[in-house]
């Protein structure tokens, strides 16, 4: 009887450690760790992030030259990382990768418009 209540009170086996932060639009604590934590340099950061991805994505919908077009992904991916926008930077790579298509622009700009509320949300 106290082998079968210890299994059920034991945490569950995980692989992969849980990280809530890694699972929002831009994660929070890699961003922390970037600005030493100064909220007022990561809401400025932030802002300055979303104005360069819609600038990047911008250029992306763009018909361009192939070379303008992986500039621009490149950019963004960078950016994206820098900040810790994950999926920016998956779809930016994505975009890099296989060239612009409308899946792949989609993509940027789904991950680009959730990154963009979110930080809109943690402005206010």
């Amino acid at each position: 009887m106290a082998a079968a209540f210890n299994v059920a009170f034991d945490a569950p086996e995980s692989r992969e450690a849980r990280t809530p932060s890694k699972d929002r639009p831009i994660d929070l604590v890699h961003l922390a760790t970037q600005t030493k934590g100064d909220k007022a340099v990561e809401i400025e950061i932030l802002q300055m992030f979303a104005r360069q991805a819609r600038g990047c994505l911008q250029a992306l919908s763009a018909k361009s030259e192939q070379a303008e077009i992986k500039s621009a992904a490149q950019r963004l991916r960078n950016a994206a990382i820098s900040v810790g926008a994950l999926r920016v930077a998956s779809s930016a790579e994505l975009v890099d990768s296989k060239g612009v298509n409308s899946d792949t622009l989609a993509s940027v700009a789904s991950a680009v418009l959730e990154a963009e509320h979110f930080i809109l949300k943690l402005a206010r």
